[in-house]
Order: C-alpha cells, then sequence, then structure tokens
C-alpha cells in the first residue's frame, strides 16, 4: 500500500508544490528560498524517514510569514491526504528529544481534530532568514489543515537554532511513530469507529 501525496496551492502570495511519502528513506529536496527554513524540513524528512519534496515561490520581498504558514498548510494537507483512513497506525506519536542544550517534547495525536500548544520563547528574532515567530505559525497551519493535536513544549534551552531544529526532529519522532503500523490494530485506534 503505497502512503504518499501530492498537493499544489497557489495564490497571490505563494505557489506551492509538496510530495511526501510516509514510507520512505528520508532523502529530501526542498527549496523555500529562505535557507534555515530548509535546513529544517530536510531534517524532519531525514528524522521521519519521510521522503519529502516541497517547492515554495513565496512573496519573501514582503517578508518570510506567508511563505512558512502556506508551506505548513500544504504539508499538513499532504500528511492528511497520505495517511488515509488511518487504518492500523498506531494515531498516537510522542518523543523528548536533546540537542545540546536544547530538549524538546512533542506529542501528536493523529485523532482528525486539529489543535496545537506550543510552549516555547526564543531568545532571538531570528536564526539566519527564517524569523523566529513564524516556526509557531508553521506548525500551528501544519496542525491545523492535517487535522492533528500537537503539542510541543520547549523543555529547556539557551540557543535558538538549537531549539527549532529540536523542535522539528522531535515532531518528525513523534509523526513516524504515530504513522506507523501496529499489527494488534486492525481497524481504526478509537471506540468511535473512525478518525
Amino acid at each position: 500500500m503505497s502512503r504518499t501525496a501530492s498537493v499544489e496551492r497557489k495564490t497571490f502570495e505563494t505557489d506551492i508544490a509538496v510530495s511526501i511519502d510516509l514510507d520512505g528513506k528520508g532523502t529530501s529536496e526542498i527549496d523555500t528560498g529562505i535557507g534555515f527554513f530548509d535546513h529544517m524540513l530536510q531534517g524532519f524528512a531525514k528524522h521521519g524517514f519521510f521522503d519529502l519534496t516541497c517547492r515554495v515561490k513565496g512573496d519573501l520581498q514582503v517578508d518570510g510569514h506567508h511563505t512558512v504558514e502556506d508551506a505548513g498548510i500544504v504539508l499538513g494537507q499532504a500528511i492528511a491526504q497520505a495517511v488515509g483512513d488511518k487504518k492500523g497506525i498506531r494515531r498516537f506519536g510522542y518523543f523528548i528529544l536533546p540537542m545540546d542544550d536544547a530538549l524538546a517534547l512533542c506529542a501528536v495525536d493523529l485523532c482528525g481534530r486539529p489543535y496545537l500548544n506550543f510552549e516555547c520563547s526564543f531568545p532571538v528574532e531570528r536564526v539566519g532568514e527564517l524569523e523566529t515567530e513564524l516556526v509557531r505559525e508553521f506548525f500551528y497551519a501544519l496542525s491545523y489543515s492535517a487535522g492533528m493535536n500537537l503539542h510541543i513544549k520547549m523543555l529547556s534551552g539557551i540557543n535558538a537554532h538549537h531549539m527549532i531544529e529540536a523542535m522539528f526532529k522531535a515532531f518528525a519522532k513523534a509523526l513516524d511513530q504515530a504513522v506507523s503500523f501496529d499489527p494488534r490494530i486492525s481497524d481504526v485506534l478509537s471506540t468511535k469507529g473512525s478518525l
């Protein structure tokens, strides 16, 4: 069974194409126009074992907001499509990931209900060309378009680069766990019978 999806979205602000394979090897081709954001999405693919292509042409002459937020929307849609009916998957995933001074917690529930709980204060306003306040905007957009509960909490951290990278990698590991199959689950993991 192929768990892949390709989604395109074009507005006056952004032109985005995303493809994902949930059962990949962690390869990626990323070009968003924001170098540090590219690096984060590459890390997400590598550590989640997702094959990911993400190409974004955004109005960076304005700022990075539309590029980052809309990338979250399209990636979330692609994840939701690739997961499909959710039969046999674990549904829940969680990970605590250390990266030097940073320690990030991420928990995911692929329940079909969008919600984001994001607890982090960054010590600087940007890392490279990425405004740090856009990290929350990305995860908010992704969680809502994917229909997932997503909790991200920075347990400790000093360096913003490490903090953000730990978040993206923790999310990758938690999502990989949530979309993985459990042979004990024959239908969907819900008393309601559907997710």
